[in-house]
């Protein structure tokens, strides 16, 4: 749905509640790439403070520690895109993407 769809002409075009799945979805998409940038971010942070732990056990443990929770936590981010992107593909219901579900109608 483009932005034109729903925004009506009085005048003036204001946003009615036809924009909220848009604006969901833009969301939506800007926190994926969010998560990306935090999950780089948190990488270097490890390597900086993997070099800087001088091979003291205890640093180095929390350095680890610091890269298998990003691991983990951004592909658990990725496995649930592409588990909803896989089930839209199989089942040819692609309006589970949109936020709303007004497409399927």
């Amino acid at each position: 749905m483009p932005w034109d769809d729903c925004l009506k002409e009085g005048g003036k075009k204001v946003a009615t509640l036809d924009c909220v799945p848009i604006v969901v979805k833009n969301v939506i998409d800007a926190a994926f790439v969010f998560a990306g940038i935090i999950a780089v971010i948190l990488l270097i942070y490890f390597g900086i403070r993997l070099v800087i732990s001088s091979g003291d056990p205890k640093q180095v443990e929390g350095a680890r520690k610091i890269m298998t929770y990003t691991i983990v936590g951004f592909l658990i981010i990725l496995l649930s895109y592409t588990i909803l992107k896989l089930i839209a593909n199989v089942t040819g219901v692609e309006c589970i993407l949109n936020f709303g579900f007004t497409t399927c109608q």
